[in-house]
């Protein structure tokens, strides 16, 4: 499945199923409550939204720079850090949440 965020201000956000569910996780939203998940970000939600996301995006880069001090400490090479990071998936949320908080619109999902 796959989330297709939409606004009348900017261009579709199509993100997996995974990485859908854990953006709406980090805001507050319950991606899976229902079978066909759908839902709505008012205008007045979206500065809580644009926090949220960036504490969890500060909070990834603090853990992974941790594990590589852990790492160099004892004496280790710093581990790989695979895949595609918070902050690459969820900053092109957070500019849309941007945009349609400034122009004062919606942003949904699901309809």
């Amino acid at each position: 499945m796959l989330y297709k965020f939409k606004s009348s201000t900017t261009g579709d956000l199509v993100m997996l199923q995974a990485n859908g569910q854990q953006i709406l996780r980090i805001i507050g939203k319950d991606a899976e409550q229902s079978a066909a998940p759908a839902g709505i970000i008012l205008p007045g939600d979206m500065a809580a939204a644009i926090l949220a996301l960036t504490q969890a995006v500060a909070r990834e880069e603090a853990d992974m720079q941790s594990a590589r001090d852990k790492a160099s400490a004892d004496g280790h090479s710093a581990p790989r850090m695979g895949g595609i990071t918070l902050r690459q998936r969820a900053y092109p949320f957070i500019d849309m949440l941007r945009t349609c908080q400034t122009a004062g619109q919606v942003i949904v999902w699901g309809v």
